[in-house]
């Protein structure tokens, strides 16, 4: 089970966005990155390139590049702080995640 999933909010917590807040687009788990919504967006300078019958607009484009799930803390729905993500079992046999803080449920 991962801390962090898509869709979840949370708060970038060291490097140039420090404080940003934002919704998980994409989860790289191999490479341990997550992809945040307005967040680390770099420039690309894109050159024309032709793709079958379409080519690809020339020009700098921008987009969100990864950033490495250490760099992150997820963001707790109920008390809205960040949170470290700890793990209960239910009786059914569930797992949930759970919120440090606040000891609610997050899922």
């Amino acid at each position: 089970m991962q801390r962090i999933k898509k869709g979840d909010t949370v708060e970038v917590i060291a490097g140039s966005d420090k404080g940003a807040r934002g919704e998980v687009l994409n989860v790289l788990p191999k490479e341990d990155r997550v992809v945040i919504e307005r967040v680390n967006i770099v420039k690309k300078h894109q050159r024309p390139v032709s793709a079958g019958r379409q080519q690809v607009q020339p020009g700098i484009i921008e987009y969100e590049a990864p950033i490495h799930l250490s760099n992150v803390m997820l963001v707790c729905p109920q008390c809205d702080k960040p949170t470290r993500v700890g793990y209960r079992v239910n009786e059914d046999g569930t797992k949930v995640r759970v919120c440090r803080a606040c000891a609610s449920d997050i899922d």
